[in-house]
């Protein structure tokens, strides 16, 4: 993704108390569903919604932020209400942003990563990878539930 499209396109998102705050600039890169034991611990969750980003394009601004690490991802809180800002993924230069903090509509998940770890089945129509996508480094093994 070039410089100009970072800087073409920006929304700000808040926490839930609104001490946090996140600025994200351009496209994602993905939009997808987590089913990892990492996330699902760290969100005590069947699995989570999320958008890739170029971690440049996403920067925080006001309010203290919380590190945290529950079994090898980072996480950054904010540290006031708890709410999960975003990841550091181990895919150098990437960020992980709670897609539940976009505008609504503009979360549009295109695939379900890590299903070899989901809970239950889960069916609708995007593709379910049992690891990562070849665009992350993964290979196109999908399950069937």
């Amino acid at each position: 993704m070039s410089t100009t499209a970072l800087s073409s396109f920006a929304i700000d998102l808040a926490c839930r108390c609104g001490a946090a705050r996140l600025r994200v600039a351009g496209e994602p890169v993905a939009q997808l569903y987590c089913h990892c034991d990492d996330c699902r611990a760290a969100h005590a969750a069947a699995y989570v919604a999320a958008a890739i980003y170029p971690a440049a394009a996403v920067t925080a601004h006001g309010g203290a932020l919380a590190a945290t690490v529950v079994r090898a991802t980072p996480r950054m809180r904010c540290a006031a209400c708890a709410t999960h800002l975003f990841s550091e993924l181990a895919a150098p230069g990437l960020r992980s942003v709670n897609a539940f903090l976009l505008p609504a509509g503009a979360f549009r998940p295109q695939i379900h990563v890590q299903c070899q770890h989901a809970v239950l089945p889960v069916r609708d129509a995007l593709p379910h990878f049992k690891g990562f996508p070849p665009g992350f480094g993964g290979t196109d093994e999908r399950v069937a539930w």
